[in-house]
């Protein structure tokens, strides 16, 4: 038998009325529709008419207030990110002595120096989970202290030397700046979206110098993530605002941190067009690896919040276990833990009167980098994922670059590919590695390209780095696409760096999860099973127990993949029931939310599992399910409710 359950997660406001009420439903209010028979009591149900959406009418983005308010942001931003880079380093240069500049990490581990190398990044995450704890207990209205603190956990996390970057807290500076210039000049929603945009390209303006990459960066993971509605502005007037904000936060870094840019770059060398197919392959290698990273990230935080759970262990351990992890790991491995980009320059072989490593350190960095950054992110350290992307992708392309240049010098006295294949030297393709790593991992290909082109300077860069970082997205996006016949989410909403990651950090799966759902047993006839998702127009059933215990869940894709092997196998059994359809491979398995997790986690575990829907399990109970189109209206929700607060303070 099949049902249709509700719980008590989230209750269904019912609005009752005589059937001779009636609202209006025209330009764009709400209108009432009434369900039920004639002489009854009515439920209505609100519905929103066709018209245009019930936001304030629009405006142009850009006047004399809005360029004044994106000076404002680009300057203020620039100014935090060279106060946040000199913490961060004055803290680096305090504990651990100079280091980097008398020939990095490894001097400390031959000097038998274990017990530094394990306590500095611990007493890092210790102090990072008691900034967690602080920040946690403020309300909700001091988001001013609540942004300051992350700065101050973060720059504590990167000087202690845990595997995070400066680029994501350097973005959450300027965004949580244009969000407080925008309270205070305009509280108009559209122009706040586009100072947020600004916020997000000072941001990386002033990380790497690069005025241009960040104006890619601000369109390709603000602007096209944002919600029609919200997006519906002037591009040409949204982009100069993004574009003045970026240029003053890059000239402000300059006069701050200096005008060099974050990692010394090599000589590029393209020796002929025949290079470019080796470059594709690089590509490829450079996907494997940044799904390899986000795969890895996914399930540590799965694993994390099982842990938590169920030894009930609070969240404040969890920083100083992932710190003392990156001090074990450092013990042999020191050039994962975070000192600036002088490990970058190690793996480019830039760094004066340091040995170059050999490919099969190099290969060992690249797994031990991507365990080292996912345990970071999943225990709760504070940063961001562009410098271990850049050091991961570092790290592929020189040792894929000397593997190939190895190769060719052994096939060339045999085949004499001297006059038809001339490879570059392994630091070209760690460049484009680089780039091809960054845009897998964090989904901003156009950031990637230009930020790289701009940091080298050097056209012949471009042509490599487009093919690069062209598979290496293709193989990225691939990845996450549904197993199921469902509409495909829009994948500018799954980003490793979204900007509404602040939202979906708040949010609870129990706050947005539908409450009603089908749940089927496994002697169930899969016609039932349909006839169910059709009369409450859904994609899948949760199949349960006779104790109403979770066992899986069916999709209407793996009904129609069933009936599909069936007919080619000419095995069509007389009665088709689920648990016939769950016998087969993997028909039925899938990862499970639980209601108090974040919508952030949840995100994550859909991505790795190519899911568009998850249900939601209490104590293995079914409590709901989750789908992308939940999150959505969750998030959009959020953020209206926050803009129309602005209006009544």
């Amino acid at each position: 038998m099949g049902s249709v359950r509700a719980c008590g997660y989230s209750p269904i406001v019912v609005v009752r009325a005589s059937r001779h009420h009636r609202v209006g439903g025209k330009n764009g209010l709400l209108s009432l529709q009434p369900q039920g028979a004639r002489g009854h009591s009515i439920s209505w149900v609100v519905r929103a008419a066709k018209g245009p959406p019930l936001l304030p009418p629009k405006k142009e983005v850009v006047e004399g207030g809005g360029i004044i308010s994106a000076c404002f942001v680009g300057l203020l931003t620039g100014l935090s990110v060279v106060i946040f880079n000199n913490v961060v380093h004055e803290i680096r240069d305090l504990c651990w002595d100079g280091l980097p500049s008398r020939g990095g990490l490894r001097v400390l581990a031959l000097e038998n120096k274990w017990e530094r190398i394990i306590l500095i990044p611990t007493c890092g995450g210790l102090v990072v989970s008691l900034l967690n704890v602080f920040r946690s207990a403020l309300e909700d209205g001091n988001s001013g202290l609540k942004g300051l603190l992350k700065a101050v956990a973060a720059a504590v996390t990167l000087g202690t030397g845990n595997s995070l970057g400066p680029e994501g807290p350097s973005v959450d500076i300027g965004t949580s700046v244009a969000k407080g210039v925008a309270s205070l000049f305009d509280k108009d929603a559209q122009r706040e979206l586009s100072l947020k945009a600004a916020g997000s390209a000072a941001g990386i303006s002033s990380g790497f110098n690069a005025a241009v990459a960040g104006c890619f960066f601000a369109v390709e993971s603000v602007l096209w993530p944002s919600p029609a509605a919200e997006s519906s502005l002037s591009l040409t007037n949204t982009t100069s605002t993004v574009i003045l904000s970026a240029v003053i936060a890059s000239v402000v870094s300059e006069i701050g941190l200096g005008s060099e840019p974050a990692f010394t770059i090599p000589n590029y060398d393209f020796r002929s067009p025949t290079e470019l197919p080796l470059y594709l392959l690089l590509g490829i290698f450079c996907g494997v690896v940044s799904l390899s990273l986000s795969w890895c990230t996914s399930w540590m935080i799965v694993a994390t919040d099982k842990i938590q759970k169920t030894l009930g262990m609070p969240k404040a351990v969890f920083p100083v276990v992932g710190g003392f992890s990156v001090g074990v790991i450092a013990l042999i491995y020191p050039e994962v833990l975070y000192w600036g980009f002088e490990n970058v320059d190690t793996l480019l072989e830039t760094r004066a009167f340091v040995k170059g490593l050999d490919v099969d350190l190099l290969l060992q960095l690249i797994a031990v980098k991507v365990v080292a950054t996912s345990l970071c992110r999943a225990s709760g350290l504070v940063g961001g994922y562009y410098a271990p992307s850049l050091f991961i992708g570092a790290a592929t392309g020189m040792a894929y670059g000397k593997l190939l240049s190895s190769l060719i010098s052994h096939l060339n006295p045999i085949f004499h590919l001297s006059g038809i294949l001339d490879v570059a030297s392994p630091q070209a393709y760690a460049l484009v590695g680089m780039a091809a790593t960054l845009a897998g991992v964090c989904e901003v290909p156009l950031t990637a390209v230009l930020l790289l082109f701009e940091l080298t300077q050097d056209y012949r860069i471009v042509l490599p780095l487009l093919g690069a970082v062209g598979v290496s997205s293709w193989i990225t996006s691939w990845s996450i696409k549904s197993k199921d016949n469902s509409p495909k989410p829009d994948t500018h909403h799954l980003s490793m760096h979204n900007f509404d990651q602040c939202i979906t950090k708040k949010l609870l799966v129990s706050q947005a999860m539908k409450t009603q759902y089908v749940t089927v047993l496994m002697n169930t006839l899969l016609t039932q099973v349909v006839t169910l998702m059709l009369a409450e127009k859904q994609s899948c059933a949760i199949i349960v127990d006779d104790h109403n215990l979770f066992i899986g869940l069916l999709t209407l894709g793996d009904i129609q993949e069933f009936c599909k092997l069936s007919k080619e196998t000419n095995k069509m059994p007389e009665e088709l029931k689920v648990s016939q359809v769950c016998s087969i491979n993997d028909f039925c398995e899938t990862a499970t939310l639980t209601p108090m997790m974040n919508l952030h986690s949840a995100e994550l575990i859909m991505n790795t599992h190519g899911a568009n829907q998850l249900p939601v399990i209490s104590e293995d109970l079914p409590v709901g399910i989750l789908d992308r189109e939940c999150i959505n209206i969750a998030c959009r929700a959020l953020a209206t409710t926050e803009y129309l607060s602005t209006l009544t303070n």
